[in-house]
């Protein structure tokens, strides 16, 4: 008989069951696990779409554009708030911008504290020749002078520094100064055109006002001699006027009676280095015939007005430049201003918000 020996059976030990990724998750934060099988051939199908390349990062941004990983993608409501003015964040125009600010803001204050300095001197002078300081203000030109400059210097020194230091309250400071220049300048020039006839019709009794108060002050008999110099004329309407001066009229008792000024002789210098200040003694008392071989006899309105209408066009122009050069300062701090801004809300909030990528934001199949 042929016993037939049992074969021994061998039994491998239980397969343990595993757990799919998906049943992995967090002990601290149960929410978070692990993709699964199917959700991770979801992430690399558009990688086999594409021949086995990896797709171009969505919503590329300067920040993640030198790093791998998955693109920060801008947030379409910040983009649409921002206006397309990301571009200033730039150093370079960034850099471009404080520097047209700072050099054309350095290059006025330069100006006003120049013109600042003279109009001080110009007071130290005339306070040691014993001229009142206790006059009204439009009664000194020097005063003007002074004002003007002091306050260009303030607005100009305000956006170099705001320029240089990108501080915004400077700049704000620096904007709505030069805004205010320009609506002063704007109702100026609709003053002027509006009144320009009762100007030119005021003109004449400005300069005999002048004529009259030649020797109250300094600056305006300066400027009296410059104008009667420069057009070659004599008093308001004619060299009769210098009659209602108190030194000048010929029942004065001082040594200028019956007199003019050296500015209305026909050669002041008489072929010397300096002006002979007696070239008009007597002129007043001479007839006509013989005054004009002296000095000017027409006046200087009619020759004031004829020069004002002719360079009018070139006045024009100065006003339009000096206004398009503080619009220009202005835009420009204006967009500084916003730059800043920008980029401290950019450093403060990260500028960029962290969206979700394209291929995460599909849905996903059962």
């Amino acid at each position: 008989t042929i016993t037939h020996r049992a074969t021994p059976t061998f039994s491998l030990p239980p397969r343990p069951v595993t757990q799919s990724p998906s049943a992995f998750s967090s002990p601290c934060c149960p929410c978070l696990r692990l993709p699964s099988t199917h959700e991770t051939s979801l992430f690399l199908l558009p990688l086999q779409e594409a021949g086995g390349q990896e797709p171009p990062l969505a919503g590329s941004s300067p920040l993640t554009s030198s790093h791998p990983g998955p693109a920060l993608r801008e947030d379409p409501a910040r983009r649409a708030g921002l206006g397309g003015f990301l571009a200033c964040l730039h150093p370079s125009e960034s850099s471009c911008l404080k520097c047209l600010l700072f050099l054309s803001n350095f290059l006025f204050s330069l100006l006003s504290l120049l013109a600042l300095a003279i109009g001080l001197w110009g007071l130290a002078v005339k306070g040691s020749l014993g001229s009142s300081w206790g006059s009204p203000l439009p009664a000194d030109p020097m005063l003007g002078l002074v004002l003007g400059g002091l306050a260009v210097s303030a607005v100009s020194l305000a956006g170099c520094l705001g320029a240089l230091c990108e501080n915004a309250f400077l700049l704000r400071c620096f904007s709505g100064g030069v805004l205010a220049f320009l609506v002063l300048e704007a109702v100026v020039g609709a003053l002027v055109v509006a009144l320009w006839g009762r100007l030119q019709d005021g003109l004449e009794h400005v300069l005999r006002l002048a004529v009259i108060h030649y020797q109250d002050d300094p600056d305006l008999c300066f400027l009296i001699d410059q104008v009667q110099l420069g057009l070659q004329c004599c008093g308001a309407a004619s060299y009769q006027d210098w009659q209602q001066n108190p030194y000048f009229n010929c029942s004065s008792p001082g040594v200028q009676a019956c007199s003019l000024p050296a500015s209305c002789c026909i050669d002041p210098w008489e072929g010397g280095a300096s002006v002979n200040d007696q070239c008009g003694f007597g002129a007043l008392g001479l007839d006509e015939d013989a005054a004009q071989r002296v000095v000017h006899l027409e006046g200087c309105g009619p020759l004031l007005l004829r020069w004002l209408r002719s360079n009018i066009r070139t006045v024009g122009c100065y006003a339009v430049v000096v206004v398009l050069v503080q619009g220009v300062e202005l835009l420009l701090a204006i967009q500084l201003v916003r730059a800043l801004t920008i980029h401290k809300r950019a450093a403060g909030s990260g500028g960029l918000s962290i969206g979700t990528p394209d291929l995460v934001s599909r849905p996903l199949l059962n």
